[in-house]
């Protein structure tokens, strides 16, 4: 008996089989290859195009199951793992109106800010728990305003996991969880924010029904079986933003707990046992994925827009043609902390939340053209991020969430043991390198709504740490390079 976890990132999209009996992953996959584009037709913008996501998740199926040899007729159930934030529109024929616009896509930032002031910040933060800000509503009504003719034909808006959903079973659904993470989930009142709607102008019409985030919630149709290659009738019983999905994987679930990634974006994730918001929305409270009005569960999100795809801009644009990450992080030790002076904002992928929404840009400092080389430059770029890192979770500790001990997969930048350090002794955290995927842990959740496990907790049992770093706080060079990496940032904010 097998389980199937997608991870539908903005990168590839990954597909996952879990043996049920042992919890353990038989096979990962990605597809494409490469990195999936984004359309950025103006400055700021960013989309992809939902039909990209579900030809890529249908190849990664077909690729999983050519390498398993699993029979299809064994897999028992679907979970979902997706980037946060996008926005999907389908018509009536559940036909996608225009490309997605996507997590990283800044367009709606002065109609969120607009929507703070109108609303109130206190009834905001207190009911919502955040700003509008940049989120799925404020882009829904960014399309209200700038493209009517769309607007007018819109049957659903949706996250791109529901729309991988609706791909797979015909059924238009969405999730408290998915509904608090596009801000339209009333904390206060445990139910659709209907004030958020009505602010905005937009119909509840447009909502997807709710459903839990573990339930069955639609079954695998004939059309799609053929398009994948599995068989009709597989359940989908579990979906959730791809941060919550992370700290899922981690057996991140209870108060206190913290998981991190270091993918396209970077994120730090704690849980906490009641609503808890940042009074300047640097950093978001969503519903994590075993909330309940009983037990609430939220999750504390500081994500950093720029982070595994600058070092991804760094390796295409700098690095020799075919050289691998592995091979930059061994020339990348052969520089001390703190890259003899040089440092890099890596605020090049759209507005920071933990900046206030503003959008200093990718920014090199102190480069010395007879000093520096790409070692340097490579450094440079992983301190960069882990600086970032380490800036936002001095909000965390703020709002009072304990980060002594983080836990990560090791599928993106915590890979590199430079960049762990970095954070590790910056922080004084240990810092948990686990044996997990995103796409693992949603194929382990899957089971959950199916009745092979009876609670998440008992799903993600058998999560292996892999590596444990340690912090060396006697190290200085680290404090010095992240001054001097601050210093350059409060220069880049008075700038803009």
């Amino acid at each position: 008996m097998y389980l199937l976890g997608y991870d539908i990132g903005s990168s590839s999209i990954k597909a996952a089989l879990v043996n049920a009996e042992t919890r353990q992953p038989v096979s990962v996959v990605q597809s494409p290859a490469t990195e999936m584009a984004m359309l950025a037709l103006q400055p700021g913008w960013a989309e992809q195009h939902p039909e990209t996501w579900w030809n890529h998740c249908c190849r990664a199926t077909q690729k999983l199951l050519q390498e398993t040899g699993v029979n299809p007729a064994e897999i028992k159930g679907i979970g979902i793992s997706y980037q946060m934030h996008g926005l999907v529109l389908v018509d009536k024929d559940q036909q996608v109106l225009r490309p997605s616009i996507i997590w990283c896509d800044s367009r709606a930032v002065a109609i969120g800010n607009q929507a703070f002031a109108a609303l109130g910040s206190q009834r905001c933060l207190k009911d919502l728990l955040n700003s509008p800000g940049n989120f799925t509503a404020s882009k829904l009504a960014w399309v209200k305003v700038h493209e009517p003719e769309i607007f007018e034909k819109i049957h659903a808006f949706m996250l791109p996991g529901d729309y991988i959903a609706m791909r797979l079973t015909g059924e238009i659904l969405i999730t408290p969880s998915g509904l608090s993470e596009a801000i339209v989930w009333d904390f206060q009142n445990n139910r659709v924010a209907d004030f958020v709607l009505d602010h905005f102008g937009i119909s509840p019409r447009l909502l997807p029904t709710v459903v839990p985030t573990f339930s069955l919630q639609g079954t695998l149709t004939a059309q799609a079986a053929a398009a994948t290659g599995l068989v009709p009738g597989i359940p989908v019983s579990y979906r959730a933003g791809d941060q919550p999905n992370n700290a899922l994987s981690l057996n991140v679930l209870e108060p206190g707990e913290v998981a991190a990634t270091g993918g396209t974006s970077g994120v730090v994730y704690g849980v906490v046992d009641q609503p808890e918001f940042d009074p300047a929305s640097r950093v978001n409270s969503f519903i994590h994925v075993n909330h309940t009005e009983q037990s609430p569960r939220i999750g504390i999100l500081l994500c950093i827009n720029g982070a595994g795809i600058q070092y991804g801009w760094v390796r295409q644009q700098i690095a020799q043609e075919g050289v691998s990450y592995a091979a930059m992080e061994q020339l990348a030790a052969t520089v001390g902390p703190g890259s003899d002076g040089l440092s890099i904002l890596p605020f090049g992928n759209g507005a920071e939340r933990m900046l206030g929404n503003r959008e200093p840009g990718a920014q090199i400092y102190n480069l010395h053209f007879n000093r520096h080389t790409r070692a340097h430059l490579y450094r440079a770029a992983l301190e960069g991020v882990a600086f970032s890192f380490v800036y936002g979770m001095d909000i965390l500790r703020d709002m009072g969430l304990d980060v002594q001990v983080m836990r990560v997969g090791n599928d993106n930048l915590f890979q590199s043991r430079i960049f762990s350090q970095t954070i590790a002794n910056l922080v004084g955290s240990r810092i948990e390198v686990v044996e997990t995927t995103g796409a693992v842990g949603a194929a382990k959740a899957a089971g959950v709504a199916t009745g092979v496990f009876h609670t998440p907790g008992e799903a993600m049992q058998e999560g292996k740490v892999l590596t444990t770093i340690e912090p060396a706080l006697t190290d200085e060079r680290y404090q010095r390079a992240y001054q001097a990496w601050s210093k350059a940032l409060q220069t880049a904010l008075m700038e803009r």
